[in-house]
């Protein structure tokens, strides 16, 4: 290690290739920069398969055997709590200087190495924390409550879920925004514009919460006077769901996913403007994605969307949820997007700029 390196502990309970998500990519962008930059990283996280020890992209990665959850899941209790034993002995075992956590049963377990050895303690919650959400599983507001109290900080993806975090928890987090590589996407999207306009939606489609049923009606409405009008969207896992989002109209293309999110870059690029319909959004990479491509997004007036889309040229709010104001919408960022504005807008989430600040959070804990 450099001079002045910081041995971190990253915790999660899942990880690539097992599963991928918002949180996993995240994690891996945060580590992957903070080891760039000469800090031991080592990411504790568990599959079903044997333990393992290796290093991906210039972090370690410590996955433990994780023990079958079925009986306690189907009897409604907080998921991975099988996780836990052992990654609070891996935790034990190491010498780290802060331990960041990253999903509820990891924070608690953060929380008690913290009480126990006097280090920091991180916890990222990584949502919107309301009624529902708190609630909905046997344990979880026990849990979420001692990782809160017991961290020595809380982030939170944007003010939005910051502001959720102090209603529902009685937490000052601090607001973080995650980051991404904003060049390698830009790279990826040197393709010609669609000479259709074209809305292309990155939103996990098998995700009720994501409204493409919104977005499919407001595209029905919009076509109505744009007859050239198309809307790509991804294909969903659950074939059912074609129909039931209204992903069968004409004028819709569906595309397969993908395991790189960067894969879709040229299909921001050649889209006339991208949406997210979706509601109590933490963050929303697809956004920063798409304006990194250079183009437009149209959003819900909700969570941290608006602070994304917060400049004219980089996109359109709607409010609520009425298919006319969604096609209202559509229909002026079609025309106002500005390329150079989208993309310059983008570099404000870059992973440098992200790292930077959990960096200086991290230094000022340990102080």
């Amino acid at each position: 290690m450099t001079s002045g390196a910081l041995r971190v502990a990253l915790l999660h309970p899942c990880y690539f290739p097992e599963v991928r998500r918002g949180s996993e990519r995240i994690i891996r962008e945060l580590g992957s920069e903070l080891a760039a930059r000469g800090h031991d990283v080592t990411l504790i996280t568990s599959h079903p398969e044997r333990p393992s020890r290796t290093v991906e992209d210039g972090m370690t990665v410590v996955r433990h055997w994780r023990p079958p959850a079925g009986p306690l899941e189907r009897r409604g209790f907080q998921p991975y709590l099988t996780h836990m034993p052992l990654a609070a002995a891996s935790l034990r075992r190491g010498r780290f200087d802060l331990a960041h956590a990253f999903y509820v049963t990891d924070a608690v377990v953060a929380a008690r190495w913290s009480a126990r050895t006097g280090r920091p303690a991180v916890f990222s919650y990584m949502g919107v924390p309301d009624r529902h959400v708190l609630a909905n599983k046997r344990r979880r507001l026990q849990l979420v409550r001692e990782a809160t109290r017991g961290a020595s900080a809380v982030v939170a993806l944007s003010t939005a879920a910051a502001e959720a975090c102090r209603r529902w928890l009685g937490v000052d987090a601090v607001p973080i925004y995650p980051g991404f590589d904003v060049e390698r996407f830009a790279a990826a999207a040197t393709v010609p514009r669609s000479h259709s306009p074209t809305i292309f939606c990155a939103a996990a489609p098998d995700d009720p919460r994501k409204r493409l049923d919104l977005l499919s009606e407001a595209f029905a409405r919009l076509r109505r006077t744009r007859a050239d009008l198309r809307l790509v969207a991804l294909r969903p896992r659950e074939p059912d769901n074609v129909a039931r989002y209204g992903l069968d109209r004409d004028g819709v293309d569906l595309v397969d996913p993908v395991s790189d999110p960067v894969e879709l870059a040229p299909r921001y690029g050649a889209a006339t403007v991208s949406a997210l319909t979706s509601r109590a959004e933490a963050f929303g990479m697809v956004v920063p994605e798409s304006l990194a491509c250079g183009t437009p997004v149209v959003a819900t007036r909700d969570g941290a969307l608006p602070e994304i889309i917060d400049r004219p040229g980089v996109g359109e709010l709607f409010d609520g949820d009425d298919a006319a104001d969604v096609a209202a919408a559509i229909d002026r960022a079609i025309d106002s997007g500005d390329p150079d504005t989208c993309r310059a807008r983008a570099a404000d989430f870059s992973i440098a700029r992200s790292a930077d600040a959990h960096e200086e959070l991290y230094r000022r804990l340990l102080r």
